[in-house]
């Protein structure tokens, strides 16, 4: 690496940034907040897909952390928003509930990254960079890859729970069951 481009990764890493926080869980909110205020961000928060529109007009950051569930609509269709309305800002989709059809999609709608909580503050300002998060070494679980697939058959379904049992080959209460209970 030249002397320049190294003096640039460091210029990068030390920029200041205004970022938008959107997700309902407001103690995970509080603590993701503080500690990129700690390294000199400044930081709003949204609790819902309404107010994170609504915030993202106003505040016009950089940078926006979109949740990927929350009450009263999906992160989804908030990265789609944000994405045509205004393409320059730099999204990352946390989640809980990660699979491989909505990190598709989230790519697909403008997302730079898509990382399943808990993250930490580091982690996340190098995925708006466009880095991959770096423990991707370890093979998944036998329940994650059953997670992520049931939620890839559930997409290639739109949603229909009696047609992705269906394909599955399992009862609807039994899909409806493991998709209640999560991703393990």
């Amino acid at each position: 690496m030249s002397e320049n481009a190294a003096d640039e990764k460091v210029s990068n890493c030390e920029q200041r940034f205004r970022i938008l926080i959107v997700d309902d869980d407001k103690t995970f909110c509080q603590a993701l907040s503080l500690a990129l205020k700690r390294r000199g961000h400044q930081v709003l928060l949204a609790h819902n897909v309404e107010e994170g529109l609504a915030e993202v007009r106003a505040f016009q950051p950089e940078r926006v952390v979109v949740d990927l569930r929350m009450p009263g609509g999906s992160g989804l269709e908030l990265v789609k928003e944000m994405g045509q309305e205004f393409p320059d800002i730099v999204i990352v989709v946390l989640t809980g509930f990660g699979s491989i059809a909505t990190a598709v999609e989230a790519v697909k709608l403008g997302a730079v990254q898509y990382l399943t909580k808990p993250v930490s503050a580091d982690a996340l300002l190098a995925a708006f960079e466009g880095e991959a998060p770096e423990d991707e070494t370890s093979a998944p679980s036998l329940d994650v890859v059953e997670w992520e697939h049931l939620q890839r058959v559930l997409a290639e379904c739109s949603g229909n729970i009696s047609e992705a049992a269906r394909r599955l080959g399992m009862h609807r209460r039994t899909l409806q069951r493991k998709l209640a209970r999560g991703r393990q």
